[in-house]
């Protein structure tokens, strides 16, 4: 590049035309500014993550910079998906960055035709009622021949393909210590 700097080439056209490369595959048509360009990504830390939308499992590389998600993409070691995410898991990073996400809790009462901002502590309470309400109300201690049964048909579980192992074991064993026992998962349907 300093040879044609030398000349007094500063606009790529003529460097192209000077260095017979015309179609500006070989730098000539770098200016300093392209030259000082880089990947945003390129001094992030890389942390292996798994797409989170169904049971497949698509390993992802997600790029962090001083605490930020700056990228998610597909990663290449993954023996699941060889680098490749589908259109849903390449769309991860707009799920965790996104301004449209929701970041509260929002309620809408029985027939209700708006939605109402209700702080978390309040909204686990009234799922924690109603799920004792539903239990009890639901309870089947023994069937019609004095076996006992301790169960709800009450309440039901379907789980996500999300989670891992052990959530689903912990899940599990809530849903057993609750007397629940219609619990499936979404990757079994």
């Amino acid at each position: 590049m300093a040879s044609f700097r030398r000349f007094g080439f500063r606009w790529p056209i003529l460097r192209q035309l000077v260095e017979g490369d015309a179609a500006g595959l070989d730098g000539t048509a770098f200016s300093p500014r392209t030259s000082a360009l880089h990947a945003r990504t390129r001094d992030a830390e890389v942390v292996k993550s798994v797409c989170p939308y169904c049971a497949v499992g698509c390993g992802q590389e997600v790029h962090v910079k001083n605490g930020r998600i700056l990228d998610i993409e597909g990663d290449e070691d993954s023996p699941v998906s060889r680098g490749h995410l589908c259109p849903k898991g390449a769309a991860t990073f707009q799920l965790v960055t996104g301004s449209h996400r929701v970041h509260r809790v929002l309620y809408r009462r029985a027939f209700g035709a708006v939605w109402e901002e209700m702080p978390l502590e309040q909204a686990m309470g009234m799922i924690a009622d109603r799920v004792r309400r539903t239990r009890d109300a639901t309870w089947e201690a023994a069937d019609a021949k004095g076996s006992p049964l301790n169960r709800t048909l009450g309440i039901a579980h379907l789980g996500g393909a999300t989670l891992d192992n052990e959530e689903n074991y912990l899940l599990k064993k809530l849903y057993t210590a609750l007397g629940i026992v219609q619990v499936e998962n979404q990757a079994r349907i």
